[in-house]
C-alpha cells in the first residue's frame, strides 16, 4: 500500500498499550487492529483526531506515504 500506518512505533514511543488507547477513543481492539496492520481502506477524521490528541503526534507521525501512486479498483 502507498500509505504506511506507523502507529505501533508511536504507541512504543509514548509507552501506551494499543488496549489503552482503544478505551480512550472509543474503538474495538479489533478495529485497532486492522487500522495497526495497514489492512484499514479508510479511517474517519475524528479517530484520527482522537488518535493525534492522545498520542500528542502529528498525523504525519502515524501515516506515511511511500512515494508511488497504488491504484485501487474503485479509483478506476
Amino acid at each position: 500500500m502507498a500509505i504506511k500506518v506507523c502507529l505501533e512505533d508511536v504507541l512504543k514511543r509514548r509507552n501506551m498499550t494499543s488496549r489503552e488507547l482503544c478505551a480512550l477513543i472509543g474503538i474495538t481492539e479489533a478495529n485497532l487492529s486492522i487500522l495497526r496492520s495497514g489492512k484499514a481502506k479508510g479511517i474517519r477524521f475524528g479517530t484520527i483526531n482522537k488518535i493525534c490528541y492522545y498520542l500528542q503526534c502529528e498525523l504525519g507521525d502515524i501515516l506515511k506515504f511511500d512515494g508511488n501512486l497504488e491504484e485501487d479498483d474503485e479509483d478506476r
